[in-house]
């Protein structure tokens, strides 16, 4: 273990923490992390959020899925990923998006309709989103299998050996795919951390109808580590997550990691979480904001106005920047679906494109 600080799972379920949310660092970490970047993450990622909902409002994109409140957990996470590793999202990772340098007007992509996936897993190893529950535990699984094909494991070169960074939501755990993901991971003993947000609600199921134990303990079932952190703590999370990748690079094996905290938004904006939570339960959350807490740690360690007012101007550019990009995305190719599913294309399939075409042609006849 790299990082003594992070332990695993204990008897009592104890949580990694190392910034209260009053802003004292009362644990320091040997995972290093930038706070004044991982600050940054996390204001301008909640930003694209924000927007991202208000355009949702206005009829620009289909649907929303928020990730308030997860900030934390997400720029902890993903600050924690070295170039050559790859994350496999769900479909509320977007401050990990931010992380791996994805622009915030691809996310929109696929929520406004104009393509079925939004940007290039290969330039920036952050594959697509997933929107089928837990399947991308399975996608990051073959994935690691390649790795250790590859040879890319456990030869002390830091230029060479790689992991898999993949997320899900505690919902996902009830999913035979994730458990399937979690038997093939320790059977091989892959290079892969399993990043549990665990905000607590599976949609309008409660974690506590979902399991007895918490997702960090479900790890030992299994035979790998589990480790629960504070996922409204940026330190923590980063110090969590950077501890787990270098076990898995090392050839360490798997790690599942639980980062506690809360979505304090509905599920998607088609979802009324009002029907079935409590808002006072989502203003305690409030009070654990993940930004908060490393802004008032800042200013208390003497960091000057100037820097919160420079991320302050930076995400208004941001914020017009989205704006502008969504509603100027461009029409999708017709033809796209067909040329990109098969890498030599049938000729039956071929008939059906050009089926597809004349029958767009056509719409587009009669709507001139």
């Amino acid at each position: 273990m790299l990082h003594p600080e992070v332990t695993e799972v204990a008897p009592n379920d104890e949580l990694f923490t190392c910034l209260s949310p009053d802003g004292v660092l009362h644990r320091e970490t040997t995972a290093g992390g930038d706070l004044f970047v991982m600050y940054r993450d996390m204001v301008l990622s909640r930003r694209v959020d924000t927007e991202a909902i208000a355009l949702q409002r206005q009829g620009e994109l289909g649907l929303w899925p928020s990730m308030l409140g997860q900030e934390g957990a997400q720029v902890g996470a993903g600050r924690a990923l070295r170039p050559r590793d790859i994350a496999f999202p769900t479909y509320r990772e977007h401050a990990v998006a931010w992380c791996r340098g994805v622009d915030p007007v691809q996310l929109l992509g696929l929520f406004r309709g104009t393509t079925l996936g939004g940007w290039d897993p290969r330039e920036n190893n952050f594959s697509l989103y997933t929107l089928v529950i837990g399947a991308q535990t399975l996608h990051a699984v073959g994935y690691a299998m390649g790795i250790v094909r590859d040879g890319d494991v456990g030869t002390g070169d830091p230029d060479r050996d790689r992991a898999v960074l993949v997320f899900l939501g505690d919902g996902a755990l009830s999913e035979g795919e994730t458990n399937e993901a979690f038997v093939w991971a320790a059977a091989q003993n892959l290079p892969i951390v399993f990043f549990c947000q665990n905000n607590q609600w599976a949609i309008s199921a409660p974690y506590s109808v979902q399991s007895r134990v918490s997702v960090a303990q479900r790890a030992q079932g299994f035979g790998f580590r589990g480790v629960r952190v504070d996922g409204n703590d940026v330190v923590a999370s980063h110090a969590a997550t950077v501890d787990a990748l270098d076990r898995a690079r090392a050839g360490g094996g798997p790690t599942l990691i639980e980062a506690m905290t809360y979505r304090r938004n509905p599920h998607t904006t088609s979802d009324d979480d009002g029907r079935y939570r409590d808002a006072a339960l989502t203003d305690q959350w409030s009070a654990l904001d993940p930004i908060a807490r490393l802004r008032t740690h800042l200013e208390n360690s003497g960091v000057a106005e100037d820097f919160f007012a420079g991320v302050a101007a930076e995400e208004e550019l941001l914020a017009e920047r989205v704006r502008v990009g969504c509603r100027t995305l461009p029409d999708p190719d017709p033809a796209s679906p067909f040329l990109h599913t098969l890498a030599e294309m049938p000729a039956e399939l071929a008939q059906q494109l050009d089926a597809h075409l004349a029958f767009v042609a056509a719409g587009e006849e009669v709507a001139s």
